[in-house]
């Protein structure tokens, strides 16, 4: 093993900067690579889990028929199939040759019913969330930690960009050219990982970036209080129906299942004149619901939800996030009057706003929605990410002192120059991203007020 003195001062003023990136991407990297190895792991499974088998049965095989069975009489079998149960929801096919699902509730538990949609006859039933996608997702939502597991994530995720900042900024190309960033130099020992994670890493930063910001989206603070607060859909485009006081997310149940744009907005509310032609010349049923979607263009898979009180109302929706279709431009939300059958709204990817499309799109391609080649590039992106936590610990372990319990930090330079551009840089990314500039603040607290007081302390974390 190369001797490597982990306490020198480097000398000049580019190495003090490459050695002040170097600890910080070292700190990062100590508190990020757990989050990110799990986010990997518990991605690719729900990635292959919702190909081969789907979220929520969507995918139990039927033989098709001539002819199908109305939707009430489907439904009608689904509720049969939970006594005492009330119906919430409809999901049709995505094709010929699969089972139609129904939502039935009863005491607090949504139990799917599986449903032959020619016959009518229930082919299974099961508890809501409980599959091993859902699995997955909690884990990779919020560690099943519930508020502090997201914000544990958050923080997690917001840090892994100070951690691909700094890795840019000590793997970019200065004097030896970018053939030796950009392809890894095969060897023996510390250089060649070095090489491998680098080249690695520079090719995954913009890739890794763009599933770091979609993810933020989702999350508590970044997501649901900064971006999303300014980005919901205008209740004012309801054309004056009368709003609900409950909004969008109130359809979200332990999953997200509304398209992002939408949560924070009210519901339109029946009991009213209000809305354009949609049911005429007969009873507003599941029947005439479902003929009514087909009419409009609501083709293959597609989720109907029930009203639910005085006040609610019939909605139609189709989305990528929900695996109801490939095609994030095709998401599509419609409201519709449980009384008189009118439409009260028609929500439709070009009436997002630009953040919304964003988001539409960016959650196709973060969940790969998209079809098979969206699997497997994020598959590949899973397994990078996972190499690269890997080996920052072979790194680590190769450079650090033999026998010693240090961490072996690179040593922060006494005199940094530029140092108020790192402040901007810093102040930048807190007030972005609140969660990395909290933890930041607290590294910075804790080496200031007790680490550079404890000569024993540093000796062991440096």
């Amino acid at each position: 093993m190369t001797s490597i003195d982990i306490d020198a001062q480097p000398e000049g003023g580019v190495n003090k900067l490459y050695f002040a990136a170097w600890r910080w991407h070292f700190y990062a990297g100590l508190f990020v690579i757990p989050f990110l190895a799990i986010l990997a792991v518990t991605g690719m499974a729900m990635l292959w889990i919702a190909w081969i088998d789907g979220r929520d049965g969507e995918r139990t095989a039927v033989i098709p028929q001539e002819t199908l069975a109305a939707v009430s009489l489907q439904a009608e079998a689904a509720v049969a199939a939970v006594p005492g149960g009330i119906l919430i929801q409809y999901v049709a096919p995505r094709s010929d040759d699969v089972a139609a699902l129904f939502r039935v509730d009863r005491d607090g538990n949504a139990t799917m019913v599986a449903v032959d949609p020619y016959t009518a006859a229930v082919i299974e039933t099961f508890p809501r969330r409980s599959g091993w996608y859902d699995f997955a997702d909690n884990i990779h939502g919020g560690l099943m930690l519930g508020v502090t597991g997201d914000r544990l994530v958050e923080t997690a995720a917001s840090l892994a960009l100070v951690l691909i900042a700094t890795g840019l900024y000590m793997w970019w190309p200065r004097e030896a050219g970018w053939r030796r960033a950009l392809v890894p130099a095969f060897g023996r020992g510390r250089a060649m990982w070095k090489s491998l994670h680098g080249v690695v890493g520079i090719w995954l930063s913009v890739f890794l970036v763009f599933f770091l910001i979609s993810g933020l989206a989702w999350a508590g603070i970044w997501g649901g209080k900064m971006v999303q607060a300014w980005s919901q859909f205008p209740a004012e485009k309801w054309d004056n129906v009368p709003l609900s006081d409950e909004t969008h997310a109130s359809m979200n149940h332990d999953r997200r299942e509304v398209p992002w744009v939408l949560e924070q907005t009210p519901m339109p509310a029946s009991g009213s004149a209000a809305g354009i032609t949609g049911i005429e010349g007969t009873a507003v049923t599941l029947d005439s619901v479902d003929a009514l979607a087909r009419a409009i263009g609501f083709d293959a898979r597609y989720q109907m939800n029930l009203p639910q009180s005085p006040t609610g109302v019939w909605t139609l929706s189709r989305d990528s996030m929900s695996t109801d279709s490939t095609d994030p431009m095709s998401d599509r939300t419609t409201h519709i009057d449980q009384f008189t059958g009118k439409i009260l709204a028609d929500v439709r990817f070009e009436d997002y706003s630009l953040a919304g499309k964003a988001m539409a799109v960016g959650i196709a391609l973060h969940m790969g929605t998209l079809g098979l080649w969206s699997v497997l590039a994020n598959t590949l992106v899973c397994l990078a990410v996972l190499f690269l936590c890997g080996s920052s610990v072979i790194l680590w372990w190769k450079r650090r002192p033999a026998k010693s319990a240090r961490l072996a930090a690179p040593p922060m330079p006494r005199e940094l120059p530029l140092w108020q551009g790192a402040v901007l840089v810093g102040l930048a990314v807190s007030m972005a991203f609140p969660m990395a500039g909290l933890a930041l603040l607290s590294v910075l607290a804790l080496d200031l007020l007790l680490l550079s007081r404890l000569p024993k302390v540093r000796h062991y974390l440096t």
